[in-house]
């Protein structure tokens, strides 16, 4: 038997235990590529969890949402802080100015305690003395309750503007800071998966930080509505108070009015100036 037939065996022996060595080899590697990769994951990893912190290695459009809710939240509790104000000053000075009409005995009473005094109940008072200036010469004073009653409606209506004015931002801010905070939320797990897909590893301790940056744009979201939500059911209130007194205000100055057709005591220039010659 020729030699080279007698060493096949051995050669294939040897060639069958360098293939295995080489691909335990080669398993060992990746195996050890696979640590290599989640250790270096763990290393990039943000070591501050604060909400600054996290704030800070957010996406850069998840910093924007964050910014823009902060924003919201500012603006809310500004609004919060000057309705407040407004509607307090506002609902004082009608109290009092109700309680003098209640006690006038006619409209020219009225108008000298009220004077050049700031506020809606006073230009109620005003508009209604204007009107009866406008309607001394008119042959009959039929319409003259009906036109300061317009009068009147214009002038609530108008303060009823002004004191909702702000309270639709509110309304904005609590209906849509939870979705935008919530598509920051989404942005950021999109971010976070395209993380993990390139650090090749699912463990927890990669996909946490960028899951929970994404989930503090919802926490802000929330923080910027729900004040704003309450606020604006607080404002919402003060002012259907507000408007009420006000027209309480309008049905006393018409009273006064009232009372002064009945007394015949409304100024008429004609008879003044007959009596004067």
């Amino acid at each position: 038997m020729p030699t080279s037939f007698r060493h096949r065996p051995a050669l294939a022996a040897a060639l069958a235990g360098a293939g295995t060595l080489m691909a335990g080899t080669i398993a060992h590697a990746q195996e050890a590529a696979v640590p290599d990769a989640a250790a270096a994951a763990l290393a990039s990893l943000p070591h501050d969890l604060s909400p600054w912190g996290m704030f800070v290695t957010a996406s850069p459009v998840v910093q924007a949402v964050m910014v823009g809710l902060a924003l919201a939240s500012v603006v809310t509790w500004t609004i919060a802080i000057a309705k407040t104000v407004e509607l307090s000053s506002a609902r004082r000075k009608a109290r009092s100015a109700l309680a003098m009409l209640e006690e006038a005995r006619s409209l020219s009473q009225a108008a000298e305690q009220v004077g050049f005094s700031q506020g809606t109940a006073a230009a109620l008072v005003r508009a209604v003395v204007a009107e009866t200036h406008l309607s001394a010469d008119a042959p009959s004073r039929d319409g003259l309750m009906d036109r300061a009653a317009s009068r009147l409606e214009r002038i609530e209506s108008a303060a009823g503007r002004r004191m909702a004015r702000g309270t639709g931002i509110l309304a904005t801010i609590g209906s849509t800071g939870p979705f935008i905070g919530l598509f920051g939320t989404v942005w950021g797990i999109m971010t976070s998966f395209i993380g993990i897909s390139k650090a090749q590893t699912t463990n927890l301790a990669v996909v946490a930080p960028g899951i929970a940056e994404a989930l503090l744009a919802t926490a802000i979201g929330l923080v910027a509505a729900i004040p704003a939500v309450v606020v604006y059911n607080a404002c919402s209130r003060a002012i259907g108070g507000h408007k009420a007194q006000l027209t309480d205000a309008s049905a006393a100055v018409l009273r006064l009015l009232s009372r002064d057709i009945d007394r015949h005591a409304l100024p008429r220039p004609h008879s003044n100036s007959r009596a004067a010659e």
